[in-house]
């Protein structure tokens, strides 16, 4: 029982004259007085067994007096007659010392450990009482954060001694709490008096340490997150397993055992932030991360998927996780997809950031869900958030106006409806959680509205419609239950289904069907699709497409069986299917008109007065994907040993299927009159297969206080592409079926990664890591994966220049004759060759080099490099700097065989004299190509190493400081700063191969930048010469925080954040008449223009994002229920930074006109229902 002894030490029992006295502190202090009246050696628990008098005692003044029993441990009985304080050392497991003081009269039990000491002291008056014996033990108990496992389990660890100093090995260590579903879990120290428990659901837990001899030890209060370690280490004294001794003590925050960095936000957390409940709003919050630039950087007002990855690594590198199983998209990186989660719903979420091990494949970040399972109560929430119209205020600017905006986009509805209950159906054995979530929002798009022309084949331009301004509407409305059974003591398993159905987009104006319409005062823009823009400043509304209720599914299965306190086997499953691409809206008129790309670029007083403006129809493509992941793994978990083996597999689906009109043609304007046409051949599946396996081992060895980390993985990915027919079409009439066919034959690799972790003073107050890894790009329906796809390889698009002569819009010329024609004189039309003459032919205008298709380090791959030094500055605060290093390997690059060298020719740009340009313009722009006429139709592209023609290289260099506080309950911050500069260089490669058209896949050239937002660079080309990019520093700030105001009960939250803008371009289309002096000729194909960026990339940004928002919130109880009710408070400065521009140059003209700012300052009101 706690608060009971039997008096006496060790193997010494006698009768209490008194109950004994103690006084408890809270910070892992206690004071334990006894009084007893015999000291004889009787044993704990049972009678002592004498056996014989042989052996010897550990010290040279000791005298054998016999060797016994207790409890099944063999002692020697000895006797010291030099000093009281006595040191045993036992060379086995098996044997142990009783020892007596011949000077104290003190007997020592001494169970089976190494090198005990013992400073207790009791001393015996023959058989008179004992005086009172005044005792003091100091226990120090860490928690620390190792995130060792990929799917967010946490594990309890330490290393249990005696009050000496001295290791035990064999005490039992039980780790209790309500969030398993098994109640409890148990480990067994090893020789080295360390023990190690792991696969924690995240909770509070109570761990008690049992021995034969020593009292029962409790630490209560244990806190576990994510992939966080408690380190809880235990002194036992020697006694009674009857008597319990319990301490609770503060937790140390700095993480002294993992070289992986994590950020955990709890659920609590999650919902007293001003933060939208998804993945992308808390994401933006999240230092170490890079997110994707554009409109996504307003992520906070709606929930929407946001591409992020690490800083210098590929695009869509990061992981999106439930459970530990990725939800990623089959293409794109397979890092997330449309799938929106329920942050709301969920326990917590852990974002690990760097230091992955064997279970990694890409060395971007990872996003983990861990969701709620219920329990042996019945608990639920009700969530319910509100904006209207009236809410939102006003951020447009004087400043705004004068760039161009002729009004900012605003939010005016926003709604969520969150609804989470779980419980038992049968306690202890099987648990369930349910979730239901309706949320939507509905914001005006700037400069655009209805087409008063939509579906008028008599009519050819735009014309506003303002009486309808442009609205974007989008819903989501998902149901889901999780499933947890204890099917037997030692297996678990858990099951998760998922169904999301969105509604994006509406029917066509005026029809009364599909899942939202059209108000009379309102047109709602179609959906972004797979082969559509989103609705914005320059897209018309009829030209989006309809995001369909099919919508999209997560199913999950899980098994977790612990064989016995040192085996656990797991493995599990789970797929994400999708619907997506979009579908055409119902109630379309007509599929016969012709969409149409204005390529006016200022004025455009006769097509809508907007530049570069898209209208007229739709392009839609219902698509689906199938992402399907297993994995199995066997960890043996000693004390100083954690050795993890496992595979993980996966098989990707990709069908694809694009429409447009029925004329297959697209027209090109320059205010409202044709200048050219392009040509389409689609309605043919596309349909992309990937398969990968991947089987890793990893240990982690604490020795002293230092923490040794390894993994070795061994991938083996490859591709292919089922039969497919493509056409009969218009301009394909003969269809050609293409059998099965390989993509990526085999990759296969084998990646190290390790690290070090070091308790610096051995306090627990200083680490230092250092971790080095190989990892690398996804496996994956993109990039190399499928650039052998038959109908990939086919040319399916090209334009011709085009005369309307009679202008009557519709291209009177012989479309299936590829070469130039004047039809002009017989009533027709003039157009020009096509521009690609293998267009329509059963073809293969590309080729991959088998080199890069199959073999041993082939796949593109990247190092990862950091350290770091994470220090506690007062209880329970701590500060982190680190730096972090990664480059990047096995570039591709596509070559055009059919045009050498010697093809092209050459020419130069001057900048037109600018105060807006760098500089004021004026600059020259040098090494633009042009291919010759004879070749410029040719194309015979070889997809290679780009090391072949010469040195490629990305790397990234950056620094970060982070701090965590939770100096007291109810008290929370969490913030950083990360800076960093990206470089990236191919100018060798363009050297030798001009007409490359290629895009560095790094984040910091391609779709992010370092540590800060993604800027949009345009590919290395003909005509963009920066080959040499360097990004310069880019800084990123970051912080959350939420105090709960004692006695009152009030709450106050906090984000802000500091992210740079994009990377700005100035595109200028540069006519011919310019170029020609310089080339000496006009543009091959009858080009009239060719588009240049006369900016260099990094030397421009966007505005810098700066947002802060607010939240006030009070508690209510009302007997077991408790409702929170709050308001949100979003950018409360009223900040209105431009988000993304119109990057389309014109001398003297528009230019960085503002397309999207950030959204006012608004109120959100909710409410949150606990019982």
């Amino acid at each position: 029982m706690r608060g009971s002894r039997h008096v006496g030490t060790g193997c010494d029992r006698g009768r209490r004259t008194r109950r004994p006295h103690r006084s408890r502190s809270t910070h892992g202090r206690e004071s334990l007085a006894l009084r007893t009246r015999q000291a004889m050696p009787r044993g704990v628990g049972r009678p002592i067994r004498r056996i014989a008098s042989v052996g010897a005692c550990s010290h040279f003044s000791d005298t054998l007096l016999e060797v016994i029993q207790f409890h099944g441990v063999t002692a020697r009985l000895c006797h010291s007659s030099l000093v009281p304080f006595l040191t045993c050392h036992v060379p086995s497991f098996t044997t142990g010392y009783l020892c007596r003081s011949a000077i104290s009269g003190f007997f020592r039990a001494c169970v089976p450990h190494g090198g005990l000491r013992d400073h207790s002291q009791v001393k015996a008056e023959g058989g008179s009482a004992m005086n009172a014996l005044s005792r003091r033990i100091f226990v120090l108990v860490g928690l620390v954060l190792i995130p060792r496992l990929l799917f967010a389990q946490a594990s309890i660890t330490g290393t249990v001694k005696d009050p000496s100093g001295g290791v035990l090995p064999g005490v039992t260590v039980e780790a209790s709490s309500e969030a398993l579903i098994e109640k409890s879990r148990t480990a067994v120290t090893d020789g080295t008096g360390q023990y190690r428990i792991v696969d924690l659901r995240a909770g509070t837990y109570t761990v008690t340490f049992t021995l034969t001899g020593f009292n029962t030890y409790k630490r209560e209060g244990i806190e576990l997150t994510g992939s966080f370690t408690a380190s809880v280490n235990a002194d036992l004294k020697v006694g009674a397993l009857e008597e319990s001794v319990t301490v609770t003590g503060e937790s140390p925050v700095v993480d002294t055992q993992s070289v992986r960095r994590q950020t955990v936000l709890s659920n609590d957390v999650i919902g007293s932030i001003p933060a939208a409940r998804a993945y992308a709003g808390l994401m933006m919050l999240i230092p170490g991360t890079v997110t994707q630039a554009g409109g996504n950087l307003d992520i906070q007002v709606t929930p929407g998927m946001l591409v992020f990855g690490g800083a210098g690594g590929r695009n869509n590198e990061a992981r999106l996780q439930v459970d530990g199983l990725n939800t990623g998209a089959a293409f794109n990186g397979a890092g997330v997809s449309s799938y929106v989660p329920d942050i709301g719903n969920a326990q917590e979420i852990a974002t690990t950031s760097s230091g992955g091990l064997g279970e990694s494949e890409v060395g971007g970040p990872t996003f983990s869900i861990v969701p709620k399972t219920g329990g042996n109560s019945l608990k639920g929430s009700i969530y319910q958030s509100n904006v209207t119209k009236g809410m939102v205020g006003d951020n447009y600017t004087e400043a705004l106006r004068i760039a161009g905006l002729s009004a900012p986009g605003k939010l005016f509805k926003l709604w969520d409806t969150n609804i989470g209950i779980g419980g038992p159906i049968v306690n202890d054995r099987l648990w369930f959680f349910g979730q239901f979530r309706d949320e939507g929002s509905h914001r005006t798009i700037p400069g655009m509205f209805a087409n008063a022309n939509a579906g008028d084949p008599a009519k050819r331009t735009y014309l506003a419609d303002r009486s309808r301004p442009a609205v974007a509407a989008g819903s989501w409305r998902n149901g889901a239950v999780r499933l947890t059974a204890q099917a037997t003591a030692r297996n678990k398993f858990s099951i998760f289904w998922d169904e999301q159905h969105p509604c994006n987009g509406a029917a066509y104006p005026g029809f009364d069907g599909g899942c939202r319409q059209s108000g009379p005062n309102e047109v709602i823009c179609g959906a972004p699709g797979a082969s559509n823009p989103p609705c914005n400043a320059t897209n018309s509304p009829e030209t989006g497409t309809y995001i369909s209720p099919y919508g999209q599914r997560v199913q999950q299965a899980t098994w977790t069986s612990t064989v016995s306190n040192k085996l656990l086997l797991e493995a599990g499953l789970g797929t994400y299917l999708s619907h997506w691409g979009g579908w055409e809206m119902p109630g379309n008129p007509t599929r016969d008109l012709v969409r149409v790309v204005e390529q006016c670029a200022r004025g455009c007083a006769d097509n809508g007065n907007i530049a570069g403006l898209t209208y007229r129809s739709s392009n839609w493509s219902p698509d689906w994907q199938g992402t399907h992941g297993w994995r199995a793994s066997a960890s043996y978990v000693t004390g100083a040993h954690s050795l993890k083996v496992g595979y993980q597999g996966g098989y990707l689906v990709d069908n694809r299927k694009n429409y447009t009109n029925t004329t297959f043609l697209q027209y090109r304007t320059q205010n409202g009159i044709p200048d050219q046409l392009t040509e389409n051949i689609n309605a043919f599946p596309q349909q992309n297969r990937t398969r990968y396996d991947a089987w890793y081992g990893q240990e982690m060895w604490t020795t002293g206080r230092f923490t040794l980390q390894g993994a070795v993985r061994f991938d083996h990915a490859w591709s292919w592409f089922p039969e497919a027919t493509i056409g009969p079409v218009r301009f394909l009439p003969t269809p050609t079926t293409f059998p099965e066919t390989k993509g990526v034959d085999s990759y296969k690799d084998i990646t190290p990664r390790g690290g070090v972790a070091w308790d610096v003073f051995g306090t627990g107050k200083t680490s230092l890591k250092i971790n080095l890894g190989k990892y690398l790009e996804a496996a994956q329906n993109d990039q190399n994966y499928i650039g052998s796809r038959p109908t990939g390889r086919v040319r399916t698009t090209t334009t011709r220049s085009w005369t309307d002569s009679n202008n009557n819009f519709v291209p009177d010329c012989d479309l299936l004759n590829p070469l130039a024609q004047n039809l002009s004189t017989g009533g027709g039309d003039v157009c020009g060759q096509i521009g690609d003459l293998s267009f329509g032919k059963a073809v293969f205008d590309t080729t991959q080099d088998p080199a890069i298709l199959s073999g041993w380090g082939i796949r593109p791959s990247d190092w990862g490099f950091g350290a770091s030094v994470q220090q506690q500055i007062l209880p329970r605060v701590s500060v982190e700097v680190g730096y972090s290093r990664r480059w990047l390997n096995n570039f591709v690059v596509t070559d055009n065989r059919a045009q050498g060298l010697n093809d092209v020719g050459t020419f130069s740009v001057t900048a037109p004299s600018d105060p807006r340009l760098p500089g004021g313009g004026g600059n020259t722009i040098t090494g633009l190509f042009d291919p010759n006429q004879n070749v410029a139709s040719l194309t015979d592209n070889f997809i290679t190493l780009a090391g072949n023609y010469g040195n490629q290289y990305s790397h990234f260099d950056g620094l970060l400081v982070n701090l965590s506080a939770r100096p007291r309950p109810g008290l929370t911050f969490q913030g950083g700063i990360n800076t960093g500069r990206t470089v990236s260089d191919s100018c060798e490669v363009r050297a030798q191969v001009p007409e490359m058209n290629a895009t560095s896949t790094a984040f910091g050239n391609g779709a992010a930048l370092a540590a800060g937002a993604a800027p949009t660079v345009a590919s290395i080309n003909r005509t963009n010469p920066w080959c040499h990019v360097d990004t310069g520093l880019i800084t990123r700030l970051t912080g959350l925080g939420s105090w709960m105001i004692p006695k009152v009960e009030v709450q106050v939250a906090g984000t802000f954040r500091s992210d740079q803008g994009g990377a700005l371009a100035a595109l200028w289309a540069v006519p011919n008449s310019v170029i020609q002096p310089s080339l000496g000729r006009p543009l091959s194909n009858s080009a009239t223009t060719a588009t240049v960026n006369l900016i260099q990339p990094g030397t421009l940004y966007g505005d810098r994002v700066n947002e802060i928002d607010l939240r006030f919130a009070k508690i209510l109880r009302y007997g077991r229920t408790r409702t929170n009710v709050g308001v949100d408070v979003y950018n409360i400065i009223n900040a209105s930074p431009v988000l993304t521009y119109n990057q389309s140059y014109v001398p003297g003209g528009n230019w960085l006109i503002p397309n999207s700012v950030l959204q006012p300052r608004f109120l959100k009101f909710s409410a949150t229902f606990d019982f």
